[in-house]
């Protein structure tokens, strides 16, 4: 067990909770400490602030030195929350899905840019009215089905999983946020009972070569190895998507795909050999290629 401070004011558990944070190494020390604080108290972050010289409870404190013991141990933050904000929304998470991360967002951005160049948008009052078949591959606790269909209400969305403990969580997350998913359970394309026609496929598959995998950081190793994990190169799930892709498609029907930076100028060639042209690369925050969209020709 972690030693802990005597006093129970708020100030100075955030100052004893940041340098147990960084004794461990975690970068983000402040910010974790003052989430966990918040999370332990029942207070918001703002709350804290203006209300520093509060004295916490013995149980609140003994719950705050708990919360930052596991964080020690490597446990991500979303993990010990069990939720994670992604584009707005507040997102349940479990160990059996993948954490939300802010470059997923571009995901999100690129498929609304495209829906926004639609044929029939010129028609429509507002992005919210577009209609289009859409299909979420891959889709984990659901937040690029979810932050789609709540951005554009009368999306028809899709998502797939081959995981059925993800998809209750995503099930779970779509009827908490009133977002109306047809969410199926498969191996990408497979969960489809039927062959159906999208007019834009998004995918985040695992993209990470599986060599790769033992070098990242604890708390990213301990989510799900099968939502991580790409092959060799990492491009095993994202060749057998744009393969397959075009059967899904409608005619003139866009791709969207997440991936590494150096995994593009391959998923461009693979999108042009499967009839994809145009690819458009869409930058995440640090400015690196993040995103890959084509569209069938």
């Amino acid at each position: 067990m972690l030693q802990n401070t005597k006093s129970n004011c708020i100030e100075d558990l955030l100052i004893k909770g940041k340098r147990i944070l960084v004794s461990k190494n975690v970068s983000s020390h402040a910010l974790d400490a003052a989430l966990l604080l918040a999370e332990a108290s029942g207070f918001s972050r703002e709350k804290l602030i203006t209300h520093n010289d509060y004295e916490l409870s013995e149980v609140q404190r003994r719950h705050y030195f708990e919360l930052l013991e596991r964080r020690c141990r490597g446990e991500s933050i979303a993990y010990i929350l069990g939720r994670k904000e992604f584009f707005g929304l507040n997102f349940t998470v479990t160990p059996a899905v993948l954490t939300p991360r802010p470059d997923t967002e571009i995901l999100v951005e690129a498929v609304l840019s495209i829906l926004r160049s639609g044929p029939v948008l010129s028609d429509c009052a507002a992005l919210r009215n577009v209609s289009f078949p859409v299909l979420d591959l891959c889709t984990g606790c659901g937040p690029v089905a979810i932050a789609l269909k709540h951005k554009c209400p009368a999306l028809e969305v899709w998502a797939t999983d081959v995981s059925e403990e993800a998809l209750a969580v995503a099930r779970k997350n779509a009827e908490t946020l009133d977002c109306g998913i047809a969410f199926l359970q498969g191996d990408l394309f497979d969960a489809l009972e039927k062959r159906s026609r999208f007019f834009l496929i998004a995918a985040n598959a695992p993209y990470v070569p599986s060599g790769e995998i033992d070098l990242l950081s604890p708390e990213v190793k301990a989510e799900p190895r099968i939502a991580l994990d790409g092959g060799v190169d990492g491009l095993d799930l994202i060749r057998r998507i744009i393969v397959k892709a075009p059967l899904y498609l409608d005619k003139n029907g866009y791709i969207a795909l997440e991936a590494d930076p150096s995994q593009m100028e391959t998923i461009a060639i693979l999108m042009k050999d499967s009839g994809f042209s145009e690819p458009v690369m869409y930058q995440d925050l640090a400015g690196y290629n993040r995103v890959i969209a084509g569209k069938l020709s």
